[in-house]
C-alpha cells in the first residue's frame, strides 16, 4: 500500500456560538426601531456564519437557546475572552442574565473564569482587546464599576485598560473593532479618535455606518456583506475579507462580532 503524505494544520482555535432563538423578534433594542425579523432566514444566515468560522479552521461549539432568551445568539455579550482567562459578564439588560450559566460552563472547559460582580454591568460588545490594550466602552449597558473590575482582573497579565465613552450606538464595537493588534476600524461619528491614540485608524465609508464591526480571525476578517465599500478598503490594505450576510441580526442591533466567542488555541 502506498503511503500518503499529508500536512495536519492545528485549528487556530475554538468558536463558541449559540443558536438563534425563536423569540429573536422580542430582542432588546436601544437605538433601532423594532421591525419584523425573519427567524428562519436569521437561522440560515447564522449557519452560513458558522460555516465561515469553520472555513477559517475553527472548531465551532454551538450552544442551545430557548424562547426566554431572545438575544442569546449574541453570545459575545456574555463573556470576554483573553489568552490567559475569560471574564463572565453581568449584562446591562437584566433580561439577558439568564444566558450566563451555559456560556460559563462552556468556557470553563477552556479558560480560568472570573465573574463581574454587582453593581458592575458590562456587555462583551463593549470590550475591545487589541494586543495588550483593552478598551471598555461606557454605555447604556456597561458602567465604570465593571471597568474597574476588568482592570483588576487583567492587569496582572500585562493588559492596560482604557475607558471610552460610547455615544449614538449600542456598544463600543459598533463604533470600533481591531483588524490587527495595532490597526483599528472605526466609525468616527460614533467614537472620538483621541480615545484611540497610539493606533493606526481606518475609517469606514461614510455611507456604511454599521461597517466598523469586523470579526478578526487567524487569517481573515469576517465582514458584513451589506458594507462592500468598506470591505474594499480593507482588501486594499492586503486583508483577506470573507463577507457574510447578517441582515436579520442587524435588525436586533447585532453584528458579526456579536455572534461568537473566539478562543485562540492554547
Amino acid at each position: 500500500m502506498a503511503r500518503s503524505d499529508y500536512h495536519y494544520r492545528m485549528p487556530p482555535g475554538i468558536a463558541i456560538t449559540r443558536e438563534v432563538s425563536a423569540a429573536l423578534g422580542d430582542c432588546e433594542l436601544t437605538h433601532l426601531a423594532r421591525v419584523p425579523i425573519d427567524v428562519n432566514l436569521a437561522r440560515a444566515q447564522h449557519r452560513q456564519y458558522e460555516q465561515a468560522l469553520r472555513d477559517a479552521g475553527y472548531v465551532v461549539e454551538r450552544l442551545a437557546s430557548a424562547d426566554l432568551m431572545p438575544d442569546s445568539v449574541f453570545v459575545e455579550d456574555i463573556a470576554v475572552v483573553f489568552d490567559e482567562l475569560a471574564i463572565v459578564t453581568r449584562p446591562g439588560a437584566q433580561s439577558r442574565r439568564v444566558e450566563t450559566p451555559a456560556v460559563a460552563n462552556a468556557l470553563a472547559r477552556h479558560r480560568a473564569l472570573h465573574v463581574i460582580q454587582a453593581p458592575g454591568t458590562v456587555d462583551g460588545g463593549d470590550v475591545l482587546v487589541a494586543g495588550k490594550q483593552v478598551f471598555v466602552g461606557l454605555s447604556t449597558r456597561t458602567n465604570d464599576h465593571a471597568a474597574v473590575q476588568i482592570a483588576r482582573i487583567v492587569q496582572p497579565h500585562g493588559y492596560q485598560v482604557r475607558e471610552v465613552v460610547v455615544h449614538e450606538c449600542l456598544h463600543l464595537k459598533s463604533a470600533v473593532t481591531a483588524i490587527s493588534d495595532d490597526l483599528l476600524l472605526i466609525n468616527p461619528s460614533w467614537i472620538d479618535r483621541e480615545a484611540l491614540a497610539g493606533f493606526t485608524l481606518v475609517e469606514i465609508d461614510a455611507d456604511e455606518p454599521a461597517a466598523a464591526n469586523a470579526l478578526r480571525l487567524d487569517d481573515r476578517i469576517v465582514f458584513p456583506a451589506s458594507c462592500p465599500r468598506t470591505a474594499e478598503r480593507l482588501e486594499r490594505r492586503g486583508l483577506r475579507v470573507q463577507r457574510v450576510d447578517a441582515s436579520e441580526v442587524a435588525k436586533a442591533e447585532g453584528a458579526v462580532t456579536c455572534c461568537s466567542l473566539i478562543l485562540k488555541q492554547a
